[in-house]
């Protein structure tokens, strides 16, 4: 298998992370340059369809994009340790929460630094209204999540699950924006403290 990369956004390294937990080190990494429009080459696209990283080519064939679907894929290859659920009750809880911290959290906090960071304006055209917006709605969905971690060490579950990796590689890819977890949200900072701290979150990171 090979999965093609790129270190400068935040969706591919949901899958760096994912890995890094499982131990999965037996994949061929190949890097993308998205400002070079690397991700737009005829021959890339020509496996994905589109112009997205990260994308699992497993074989000849197949090639699958979408950082979730990676993961899910990953999953059956290499089950343990488990983070999508290891019973049909604890696989739709986890779904659950994942969809939560993706849609809820994720995307608006990454909407908030491509409509904001300035480096970011060579791949699309920026509207600060959009940054705004969605800055607000994370900020206000944080309220939610706090309570959560208020009860619960994880997200999802007693363990650390995909759910936990989108929303802490979100929240620390929103630091371009100079988005910071507000103080008053002591449960997510303490959780957010402890997720940077494990030897995976650091992988691909320099």
């Amino acid at each position: 298998m090979k999965l093609y990369d790129s270190f400068r956004a935040p969706n591919p390294r949901r899958v760096r992370w994912f890995m890094a937990e499982k131990g999965i080190d037996d994949i061929e990494i190949v890097n993308l340059d998205v400002f070079k429009g690397e991700h737009r080459a005829p021959d890339y696209l020509a496996k994905t369809g589109l112009p997205n990283v990260p994308a699992l080519e497993i074989d000849e064939e197949t090639t699958i994009t979408e950082s979730v679907a990676i993961c899910r894929y990953l999953e059956s290859v290499y089950p343990e340790p488990n983070l999508f659920g290891v019973d049909a009750k604890e696989t739709a809880v986890i779904e659950m929460w994942t969809r939560r911290a993706e849609l809820m959290l994720s995307n608006p906090l990454m909407m908030t630094v491509r409509h904001s960071h300035p480096a970011l304006a060579a791949l699309e055209k920026q509207i600060p209204e959009i940054a705004d917006s969605n800055r607000a709605a994370a900020t206000r969905v944080l309220k939610f999540f706090d309570r959560r971690l208020a009860e619960s060490a994880y997200i999802a579950a007693d363990r650390i699950t995909m759910a936990d990796i989108l929303a802490a590689t979100a929240i620390d890819f929103s630091r371009m924006a100079k988005f910071s977890v507000p103080e008053e949200f002591e449960h997510v900072r303490h959780w957010y403290e402890g997720m940077l701290a494990r030897p995976a979150a650091k992988a691909g990171v320099s």
